[in-house]
């Protein structure tokens, strides 16, 4: 027997408001409708719910039995209803979001104190990978990546404008080894490459020349699988360090590391938000983007 869930609907509204008229005025149909769905209701089970007299309705032992366990199961149906109407239009809830580790600390990490305090109901969790994320596969609201290469049912909000790239090393390095005056001569160096975690490849070290892009096959003896401590290497004089540019600004302003091969260097497309279509609307969604990309 399927669930009359619509008569059930109607006949805990009777028991709740004390009479068909009154049922009817609280879920906005008509009186004949809620009295047919109770005889339908009635029919189906083969037995009295209610006890009706001119001047009163009550409820018979079945609709007593009834309403024992299907009030506390209508009162969770609506508190669910209510939660799915809610979830997403208030600033509060959970927001998952996926992100590569240098987007976190280039652009995320130091916005999300002010984010935490302007917004504390909002529960941030943050998966650093550099993987293209799964959005919807693993529960997942929105990611981050370079460019705007996604799927056609995603959507892509530009939060950086294109960065540059940069080739470093620390004074005490080039002390000893001498600085590179062309993207060849790298080959002569210690570079600290860098591997992504979930492709399990070598990222390139990529220039532009006059006949457009070219990448070097560099060399070392040294690779890390994280942008910090592929920072720390290169600040220890073990090597070159290609990534970034605004990664790199505090310790180049300091003198810590060194850009080099300037002028050889180009920029990525920057760093895109994206997400599925229907969470365009998502409150702590469209809040956090709008943080971000605040002047």
């Amino acid at each position: 027997m399927r669930l009359p869930l619509a008569t059930l609907e109607i006949f805990a509204a009777i028991a709740r408001h004390g009479s068909l008229r009154a049922a009817a005025e609280a879920l906005g149909i008509k009186p004949s409708t809620v009295s047919h769905q109770l005889k339908t209701l009635e029919d189906q089970l083969g037995t009295a719910l209610f006890i009706r007299t001119t001047r009163s309705i009550s409820l018979t032992e079945a609709g007593r039995a009834l309403i024992r366990g299907a009030g506390p199961a209508f009162e969770q149906l609506t508190e669910a209803v209510e939660s799915a109407r809610s979830t997403g239009h208030a600033a509060r809830g959970t927001l998952k979001l996926a992100m590569p580790e240098f987007a976190y600390h280039l652009f995320v990490a130091p916005r999300l104190q002010s984010f935490c305090a302007a917004y504390p109901e909002i529960e941030l969790e943050l998966s650093l990978t550099d993987a293209l994320s799964d959005i919807l596969g693993e529960e997942l609201h929105a990611g981050f990546r370079l460019g705007d290469r996604i799927a056609h049912d995603m959507v892509a909000v530009r939060v950086t404008p294109p960065l540059q790239l940069a080739v470093v090393a620390s004074p005490d390095y080039l002390a000893t080894h001498g600085s590179p005056d062309q993207p060849r001569d790298l080959l002569d160096h210690s570079c600290i490459r860098y591997r992504f975690q979930s492709a399990g490849r070598i990222a390139p070290w990529e220039f532009q020349g006059k006949d457009g892009a070219y990448s070097v096959d560099v060399q070392g003896n040294l690779i890390t699988n994280t942008l910090p401590a592929s920072v720390d290497l290169a600040k220890n004089g073990l090597g070159l360090m290609y990534t970034f540019r605004d990664y790199l600004v505090d310790d180049i302003a300091t003198g810590a590391l060194s850009p080099l091969l300037e002028k050889h260097l180009g920029k990525t497309p920057g760093i895109f938000l994206y997400f599925p279509r229907e969470y365009r609307t998502m409150m702590p969604l469209k809040l956090f983007r709008e943080h971000l990309t605040a002047p």
